[in-house]
């Protein structure tokens, strides 16, 4: 069985290094619509929200380009889910590897 979980947890990551080669380009945070005027909707503009380096940052973002960046921000996303389920498949096929070692 442990043989077969390692076959697995070799071709999951790989996988994963696949669907990461190909997400293109990204960055981290949240759009937001904001308006000038909130109570009568009006000046509207958007606002792109984030943390790197433990800075939090805030750029205004042209209307022209808020669908490009939320492609950016999905494919981060992407990015940070895929890279997390890399590092726990790393630690089982570690774990199950030391675990044949000691068996034989």
């Amino acid at each position: 069985m442990t043989n077969k979980r390692l076959a697995q947890i070799e071709r999951r990551i790989e996988k994963i290094k696949t669907e990461l080669a190909g997400l293109g380009a990204m960055r981290p945070g949240s759009l937001t619509r904001q308006y000038k005027d909130p109570e009568s909707g009006s000046g509207p503009y958007y606002q792109l929200s984030y943390t790197l380096d433990m800075k939090s940052r805030t750029e205004y973002i042209r209307r022209e380009w808020a669908s490009d960046l939320r492609r950016q921000i999905r494919n981060y996303k992407q990015f940070k889910k895929l890279s997390g389920e890399w590092i726990t498949l790393s630690i089982e096929h570690s774990r199950l590897t030391m675990k044949l070692a000691r068996s034989r």
